[in-house]
């Protein structure tokens, strides 16, 4: 609990996943001052889940992080088709865009092995963020018995120190211009 201590910070209001997402989300924002632009839904990958269906329809945006293994692009793509066939195409949804944004990227590897996966992306007319984000040991520190600051938690945004390359701020920047949304720094 040492990140609480001498901090202003608040952190970040959470719900466990539910087949209610949308009602608690509703529920917290009605409770909260903090006057929400972004609420941001982690999704379970698989279409297997109740109450899923009901959840994606009432998104506005749905951004599927996606990685360069075969495994990873197939089951992520199959996911995207499906919520664009089955739930998009109906008009019964909040939908306006759905992005895919890539995630572990090595640099020493995004080579010509991306640009045919970017190719297959382009062919299924999915749009692709311009920003990725790498991947790095680093970037997956988490709470540890030293204290040291954290990049992965659910309550704080990460610690500064530790942002440099990580491209999460250009990445909130390329959103909040996707949404029509200002900064408020």
């Amino acid at each position: 609990m040492n990140n609480f201590q001498g901090s202003q910070e608040k952190p970040t209001p959470w719900c466990a996943a539910t087949d209610d997402a949308i009602a608690d989300a509703e529920k917290v924002t009605e409770e909260s001052d903090a006057g929400f632009d972004i609420i941001f839904f982690d999704l379970p990958g698989t279409m297997n889940n109740r109450g899923l269906i009901h959840t994606l329809a009432h998104m506005d945006y749905i951004i599927a992080p996606i990685a360069a293994s075969r495994v990873v692009m197939e089951s992520t793509l199959d996911y995207m088709i499906s919520v664009r066939d089955n739930i998009v195409a109906t008009g019964k949804t909040n939908i306006k865009a759905m992005y895919l944004l890539w995630n572990l990227v090595d640099g020493r590897e995004k080579s010509e092995l991306y640009e045919v996966y970017e190719a297959v992306i382009k062919e299924l007319d999915f749009p692709l963020l311009k920003t990725f984000l790498p991947n790095a040991v680093r970037f997956r520190r988490e709470q540890n018995i030293e204290h040291k600051p954290l990049f992965l938690s659910t309550l704080f945004p990460p610690d500064k120190s530790l942002m440099k390359d990580s491209n999460v701020d250009t990445l909130a920047d390329e959103l909040l211009e996707l949404f029509n949304l200002t900064s408020h720094e």
